[in-house]
């Protein structure tokens, strides 16, 4: 009889991605696996046969009044208070889901706190590596290889996009939202997007844009762009089953960036205010272009928070020739069937004697 795991992760969809390796060895280990997750990783996850997926209204238990989140807690109560489970993971370091899963009846409970080495995600670390560190209780020692993707094994058919070019490249301009709120500052800035798909489209490359319902407003900026959109129109399975029809996928850090780490093209990533080290998929041909070099504020991101930042500088240091190189060099060595190790590229720095020169708004300034 498999052991009962419970796993508390409602989304966000590349913190969920991330937490699949450590909870498939899991499974491995012999435990039967109960996710818990929000509205938008269902999808997902349901395309792992070995996932018993519950959901949950993520939306009113974060952000409903003090009702509509007591009535989300008690539905949730309701579908797993009844099981004694050998493994609680609530992988959170937010005290409000401690809470949630404080009646739940488990052998072993664990929840991420900043309080102990054995519940940290470690800075610097790949978080796939951290969370399943965290959940097999695997002593923090040495570990010569980080955990790969896991691929979801009934994922749908590709969906009919017809190829209009020999090759083939997605873009995804928009995200960084969910259920919690935008987190604006891990935007590449559209108007580089529009650049790199008029240098694609130039050298006769098929361009197709990518995202959610909520990133329609990319759209007006790439009027005149002949672009294949293709914006809100596929679920998330759909959109893996999509980059496994093109060459290559270009996106910051955000969901899509997981998403394509579980297809089988070329992932160009591009970084600012966090570290790729912890989130660039640790698979062949995918890379991770981190902006901000000599930057002293870099990384900016906490784990929670950004800094105030009003000029996003790592980013936009980042260029689309830049992004082009490199992602001709993956294409070069995809072609000559050479498989190109995940790594982290660094822009030339700027020296102290030049001026920083950023595009806000439309407008040249320089710092």
């Amino acid at each position: 009889m498999r052991k009962q795991a419970l796993i508390v992760k409602f989304g966000q969809i590349g913190d969920v991605i991330m937490a699949i390796p450590g909870v498939r060895s899991l499974y491995d280990e012999g435990f039967e696996i109960t996710w818990i997750c929000g509205k938008a990783a269902r999808p997902l996850l349901d395309c792992y046969s070995w996932i018993n997926v519950i959901p949950v209204d993520d939306k009113a238990i974060l952000r409903g009044s003090l009702l509509e989140r007591m009535r989300a807690v008690a539905a949730f109560w309701r579908k797993v208070l009844g099981t004694n489970y050998d493994l609680c993971a609530t992988l959170y370091y937010d005290r409000r889901f401690h809470l949630m899963t404080a009646p739940i009846r488990a052998r072993r409970k664990v929840s991420l706190s900043a309080g102990a080495r054995a519940t940290v995600l470690l800075p610097g670390r790949h978080h796939t590596d951290e969370y399943q560190r965290v959940l097999l209780d695997r002593a923090d020692g040495y570990q010569p290889r980080s955990a790969t993707p896991v691929k979801p094994d009934k994922l749908p058919a590709s969906p009919p996009i017809s190829k209009i070019a020999a090759r083939r490249i997605i873009l995804f301009p928009g995200g960084t939202s969910n259920v919690v709120g935008e987190q604006v500052l891990r935007r590449w800035p559209v108007a580089s997007y529009v650049t790199v798909a008029r240098l694609l489209l130039e050298r006769g490359t098929e361009v197709i844009l990518m995202g959610g319902p909520e990133d329609a407003w990319v759209r007006p900026h790439f009027e005149g762009v002949k672009v294949s959109d293709c914006i809100g129109t596929l679920a998330l399975p759909e959109v893996i089953s999509a980059c496994n029809t093109c060459d290559a996928v270009i996106t910051h850090d955000t969901g899509p960036l997981h998403l394509a780490g579980l297809s089988n093209a070329c992932l160009v990533g591009i970084f600012g205010p966090t570290d790729p080290s912890t989130r660039v998929p640790r698979r062949p041909g995918a890379i991770g272009i981190w902006g901000g070099q000599d930057f002293a504020c870099r990384p900016c991101y906490d784990g929670r928070d950004f800094a105030p930042c009003q000029f996003n500088g790592c980013m936009h240091q980042v260029t689309p020739e830049l992004v082009l190189r490199e992602l001709d060099r993956l294409l070069h060595a995809r072609s000559l069937g050479v498989a190109v190790p995940w790594h982290v590229v660094l822009p030339e720095p700027v020296h102290a004697n030049e001026p920083v020169r950023l595009k806000l708004s439309g407008k040249s300034n320089t710092v």
